[in-house]
């Protein structure tokens, strides 16, 4: 089972047909995405069901749906365990970006942190999950796929909010804040967190 996440919906990949109570059933071959992603938008539903017989090739059928974006990006630790959150767009967020050409993903994720965020010496610990999410740019929907890594650094410096992106905080969150923060965050980032 996957989630892809329109907002804070998900629209879940699987095999399972269950009874429709606050959910959708639709069946992937024939799904027709934009009218999928618009009801779950302006509907009281909870989530939409696609369901494929296949486990194994429901994700890959999925992707080509709509175009794909491929992005990296990081959950960051500093030496006193608080984690690296940026604000955008009214909400608090991971350090994340767009892969460019020729960039292995987690030279994407680490250029990304440091872009957006000011902080230097990044070092990858480990991978951590993929999320997927629907958003619309100049009237088409795509579909966001992020690899991220959780990451150390012993950074102490300032830290340099990319404002031409539209971040306009960057913060070390203790665990406390951490949680305060998830409050106001997006759906795949409450999973990382």
């Amino acid at each position: 089972m996957y989630k892809v996440f329109v907002g804070d919906k998900p629209i879940i990949l699987t095999t399972i047909v269950e009874k429709e109570t606050n959910f959708k059933n639709y069946l992937l071959s024939t799904v027709n995405m934009a009218k999928v992603i618009r009801r779950l938008n302006r509907s009281s539903l909870s989530e939409i069901r696609l369901i494929h017989k296949n486990s194994e090739k429901i994700l890959k059928k999925f992707l080509k749906k709509l175009p794909n974006v491929i992005a990296g990006g990081g959950k960051v630790y500093n030496d006193n365990g608080e984690i690296l959150f940026i604000y955008r767009n009214d909400k608090w967020d991971l350090p994340k970006g767009k892969s460019e050409r020729k960039e292995s993903i987690e030279e994407t994720s680490i250029r990304e942190v440091e872009e957006e965020t000011g902080v230097k010496g990044l070092k990858i610990t480990k991978p951590l999950h993929i999320t997927y999410h629907i958003f619309k740019r100049n009237g088409r929907y795509k579909i966001k796929i992020t690899y991220w890594f959780e990451m150390k650094t012993s950074y102490t410096g300032k830290l340099h909010p990319q404002e031409n992106e539209g971040i306009t905080k960057v913060a070390w969150l203790n665990k406390k804040e951490s949680e305060e923060a998830l409050e106001n965050s997006y759906a795949n980032i409450k999973l990382l967190v």
